[in-house]
């Protein structure tokens, strides 16, 4: 069977040696705003890309060496993975046009060195204005990128805000699917910075979950309904919220409407026809929840990804447990291995 990792990450393979991809990194990151971004030194000798916030609580290691194309070959050959699409993880959320570029760039030769295993994701400023709009036309029309890359949220702005809607509608316009990365912390962080596990975990759940729940109710998607966003980290646990979040009408005459009772339909239409699910290293959330995100939300909107190299052991866990451990047909597994990428991102495999 046919598999497809959708969530491989990627830098640029001399971010550590070149200073001037180094620094297009390094101050991107809002120091105001409280992001540190800092290199620091490994045991091993190996360099790292460190990103705090607030000072002293790490949200997100790059170790040097990991982000090669020959570490992302290695790995899928073990874990038996046959295509990989690439992203940058989290820090799309800063970077610069210029440093965009170089990372395309360097995207598109792995691409090329990869033999036809690899495909990429543009990164791009999402503000409008034409300088922005060419890179990513650049990157779908002479790159060969087979999706577009976003976070699922920009400083305090989540992707509902009408600042997006011009780049969003050149997307739609290009007919290519979004994938939305998951940010290191949400909009509102400051109760669970102190234990690691609910700051690096729950954060980015919490995160997903917003930016999903914020992208239905605003109605963005009668606007541009041609948008297809891909959600990492299952969407934040989006499958236990499906039903609780889809307005539903009373069977009594009551005092005062708490909840919009409206749009349930439209609700559902959204998730069936613009949401879509990274299933993010699935066998760390449990042989019952995947099933459970499975049948809520349905087989054909999730989608197999390991985020390679967080941890080098996901990619094949997670590939072991949805062949082997998790009980679903064997035409849902095709979908969730391989079938959802090639359709979605329309991978010429």
């Amino acid at each position: 069977m046919t598999v497809v990792d959708i969530n491989i990450h990627h830098l640029p393979e001399d971010l550590f040696s070149n200073p001037k991809i180094l620094n297009g990194f390094l101050d991107s990151a809002p120091r105001g705003f409280g992001e540190i971004a800092r290199v620091a030194d490994l045991e091993d000798g190996r360099k790292q890309l460190i990103l705090e916030k607030p000072a002293g609580f790490q949200n997100l290691n790059y170790v040097d060496g990991d982000y090669s194309a020959e570490a992302k070959l290695a790995a899928m050959d073990e874990a038996g993975v046959d295509y990989g699409i690439m992203r940058v993880p989290v820090w799309q959320e800063w970077l610069g046009l210029e440093t965009c570029r170089e990372v395309n760039d360097n995207a598109h030769e792995i691409v090329k060195r990869s033999g036809g295993r690899l495909f990429a994701t543009a990164t791009v400023p999402p503000w409008g204005g034409k300088e922005n709009i060419y890179e990513l036309e650049r990157c779908v029309k002479d790159l060969g990128v087979v999706g577009v890359q976003l976070a699922c949220h920009y400083g305090q702005i989540y992707l509902d805000d009408p600042v997006f809607e011009p780049y969003l509608k050149v997307i739609e316009k290009l007919d290519i699917p979004v994938i939305v990365h998951h940010t290191p912390l949400p909009v509102e962080w400051r109760s669970i910075i102190d234990y690691t596990n609910l700051r690096r975990e729950f954060g980015r759940i919490t995160d997903q979950a917003t930016a999903v729940g914020r992208e239905l109710f605003s109605g963005m998607f009668d606007r541009m309904p041609g948008l297809r966003f891909v959600h990492t980290m299952l969407g934040g646990n989006w499958f236990a919220n499906t039903a609780l979040m889809t307005p539903h009408k009373s069977n009594k005459k009551e005092a005062i409407d708490r909840l919009d009772p409206t749009g349930g339909d439209k609700i559902q239409s959204y998730l069936e026809n613009n949401i879509f699910f990274d299933l993010t290293h699935p066998h760390s959330w449990g042989k019952d929840q995947v099933e459970c995100a499975l049948k809520v939300n349905g087989a054909d909107h999730y989608m197999f990804g390991s985020s390679f190299p967080v941890f080098y052991g996901w990619m094949s866990q997670g590939v072991d447990f949805l062949k082997n451990t998790v009980e679903i047909t064997d035409e849902e597994r095709e979908q969730v291995l391989s079938g959802n990428a090639k359709r979605l991102f329309r991978l010429p495999i």
